[in-house]
């Protein structure tokens, strides 16, 4: 399956801030993974697990500077992977909240 036949099968409601035409698989994987892991369905997730395989999604979640803590969880266990591993675990443990008096 090329990207073009991936992107039309994903859900409406992943680009609901982009132009589906203008998106590019191979050129944003960051964008693409994110977006799947936090607002999309399992079907999206299938499509994207078919195109670019469970290590390159791995490895992308590992320098994603964001990442919703359940999808977190989600990756650490497909892949036995522990969540200090990942740059977005890393950068929320530097910002602190504030303190509750």
């Amino acid at each position: 399956m090329n990207a073009t036949e991936c992107i039309k099968k994903l859900s409406p409601v992943l680009f609901w801030d982009v132009d589906k035409s203008q998106a590019d698989m191979d050129k944003y994987p960051s964008f693409f993974v994110q977006r799947v892991l936090e607002y999309g369905n399992w079907s999206d997730w299938k499509l994207l697990l078919c195109y670019y395989g469970k290590d390159r999604i791995v490895d992308i979640c590992k320098n994603l500077r964001s990442l919703d803590s359940k999808c977190l969880s989600y990756i650490c266990a497909i892949s036995n992977t522990r969540k200090e591993e990942y740059r977005c675990y890393r950068m929320k443990q530097l910002n602190q909240g504030h303190w509750n008096f």
